[in-house]
């Protein structure tokens, strides 16, 4: 066993990519509307009674201060053919919306098309947590499709129907 002190930061990444995980993106908007998106893979259902979803950032990510100014947000949960988004989300683009078909949700945030699910969501709670920011938010409208969602398992891209397959 290797205790905290002893860590290798890149093998204990590496040991947390062997719990796979769904991919989304967070969207917010700057206080003069220009649209901001990260891609995450943090996100977690913590409450059905409130619904309150988490996912947490980067406290050095430059898009930190959209989200807490805002105290808005939604979650897209990426489905299986998503996998450009996800990495156009993930770069250091400026303007990550370019090109990308969204429109504004009842929240007033970015809906971005196509996604598996959707979750608008008002910031019901921020904490800092070593170097991230937990984002706790009260999730106000959602929407689901039928479409499969896009995984991410030991720094791989994948869907549940390819995983299913080589298991049997």
């Amino acid at each position: 066993m290797i205790t905290y002190k002893e860590f290798n930061q890149h093998d204990y990444r590496n040991a947390l990519g062997k719990f796979g995980t769904g991919v989304a993106i967070v969207s917010t908007k700057t206080t003069d509307d220009f649209p901001v998106g990260v891609t995450i893979n943090s996100f977690n259902s913590v409450s059905l009674d409130p619904p309150i979803v988490l996912w947490s950032l980067n406290k050095r990510s430059p898009s930190l201060k959209a989200f807490d100014d805002t105290g808005r947000f939604v979650i897209h949960v990426l489905s299986k053919d998503q996998i450009g988004l996800s990495k156009r989300f993930s770069s250091q683009i400026e303007e990550k919306f370019a090109n990308v078909e969204y429109e504004f949700g009842q929240l007033g945030v970015p809906l971005i098309s196509g996604c598996s699910a959707i979750f608008e969501c008002t910031t019901w709670l921020r904490q800092e947590v070593g170097d991230h920011i937990l984002f706790l938010g009260l999730v106000e409208n959602f929407n689901s499709t039928e479409k499969e969602a896009l995984l991410y398992y030991k720094g791989c891209y994948a869907s549940g129907t390819e995983l299913e397959t080589n298991l049997i």
